[in-house]
């Protein structure tokens, strides 16, 4: 039975067409070591298959609408590299009309592009290998115009499609991202339960990242973020090398990747288990801002309207706090608050953590529609060295505030009715943080 969205996908190309569409590369790391495999994101969404070296021909005016070119089975390569699913497995497993050896494929080609008006490839972001593969053919059809072929006359690049697609989750795709959420959720738990003065930012990497593995998760959905004290105030700190400190905060911003699609969360909290009043000062400054966020999401509402109302709580926030200092609203028209607070709301989440799709249409935010899983992640980030400070910006900052850095994040589901917090197992008021870490 094809996947809900290689149909749909299908009824959006319309019928005289026909879409090639290629697996993820193997990555060479060094000589002839590879990194861990991952499947490209489109060709997953369509067809569930994670081997390398496969190509998906999707044609929905012949008869055989679905055929996939995959890696015949080979005993000798399976014993060094995995299991291979095959040609047999391809159209067994994967739903495949038909199924071919990849080695075939350069032979079909000309007959898989004869006929379709519409051809869906996108050139630049396979292999200058295969794109000059495509122009070579397409070129080599119009050229022979004495004979009866009729190559494509329009090329789409079919994430127009596909990206769009991906945006709105379906029932099945909500409940894996509820899983992936689950998990990583339980492992930001077992990491407030854990952290202590002295140990490495590594060791709570390694530690949330053997326990995605161990609850079912393929891994990390993206590097993992362990800031502790001024790293946290570098938003992809990704070295996670130093040694907590007694009186510091930890951002922990991590996810895991289960059965293809990725969570996203972050936390902050402190090292030795109880909040300073000035980390309190800027952690329930953020806390306000990111729930109050979270209770706008609904169909309808803007996205761009969420970051301007998270502009909004926090420039006056700082304003209160000394950080910054003058009218609200100049210093938001002047964008001042960028000093302290300097990227987006939050993303689209789904198969990649910064999931596909358009967030404006004709220069217009785009409004949140049901299905849609997107993250919530205001913060603010106090840098530890003044000198760096740019000019124009507030250069007296209170001397208590300097280092701390604070994001709360969480995956939240756009439903019919509002939102639905898809990581709300993992606790975000300070006092459900010192209660738990104090056991």
């Amino acid at each position: 039975m094809l996947k809900p969205q290689l149909v749909e996908f299908m009824r959006r190309m319309g019928k005289n067409s026909v879409a090639i569409i290629p697996a993820a590369r193997e990555a060479v790391r060094s000589h002839d070591t590879h990194y861990r495999y991952r499947q490209n994101s489109d060709f997953f969404y369509l067809t569930g298959f994670e081997e390398p070296e496969a190509i998906a021909v999707i044609a929905p005016g012949r008869d055989k609408k679905f055929t996939m070119f995959v890696r015949p089975r080979d005993l000798e390569q399976e014993i060094w590299n995995g299991y291979r699913s095959g040609v047999e497995g391809a159209v067994k497993d994967y739903s495949a009309d038909e199924a071919f050896p990849i080695g075939e494929f350069d032979e079909k080609l000309q007959e898989i592009m004869d006929g379709p008006e519409v051809l869906y490839y996108a050139f630049g972001h396979t292999s200058p290998e295969m794109d000059q593969k495509m122009i070579r053919q397409l070129t080599s059809m119009r050229e022979m115009n004495r004979k009866p072929l009729e190559p494509p006359r329009t090329i789409v690049d079919p994430s127009t499609i596909l990206h769009e697609m991906r945006v709105i989750k379906n029932e099945a795709e909500i409940e894996i991202m509820q899983t992936a959420a689950d998990i990583a959720a339980d492992a930001h738990v077992e990491a407030m339960k854990s952290v202590r003065p002295g140990m490495k930012e590594y060791e709570v990497e390694a530690m949330l990242e053997a326990y995605f593995r161990k609850h079912g998760a393929s891994g990390s959905s993206y590097t993992s973020i362990i800031g502790s004290g001024g790293n946290a105030t570098v938003l992809h700190y990704i070295s996670n090398q130093d040694e907590l400190k007694d009186g510091d905060l930890l951002l922990v911003d991590a996810g895991a990747e289960y059965q293809g699609y990725a969570s996203d969360i972050t936390r902050t909290f402190p090292i030795n288990g109880k909040f300073t009043q000035a980390q309190r000062d800027i952690y329930d400054l953020v806390l306000k801002t990111q729930k109050s966020c979270v209770d706008m999401v609904r169909p309808g509402v803007r996205l761009e309207d969420l970051k301007t109302h998270s502009i909004e709580l926090l420039t006056e926030g700082m304003v209160e706090l000394g950080l910054l200092n003058g009218d609200p609203k100049k210093l938001i028209e002047e964008k001042k608050y960028m000093q302290f607070y300097m990227h987006n709301l939050g993303h689209y989440l789904g198969i990649d953590v910064h999931d596909a799709g358009r967030y404006y249409f004709n220069g217009e935010s785009r409004p949140a529609e049901a299905g849609m899983v997107m993250t919530i992640e205001p913060g603010l980030y106090i840098s530890p060295d003044t000198s760096r400070i740019p000019e124009g910006f507030n250069q007296n900052i209170p001397e208590k505030y300097l280092g701390i850095g604070v994001r709360i994040e969480d995956d939240v589901l756009v439903t019919e009715n509002g939102s639905r917090v898809l990581t709300h197992r993992v606790p975000k008021d300070a006092e459900e943080i010192e209660a738990l870490m104090a056991k």
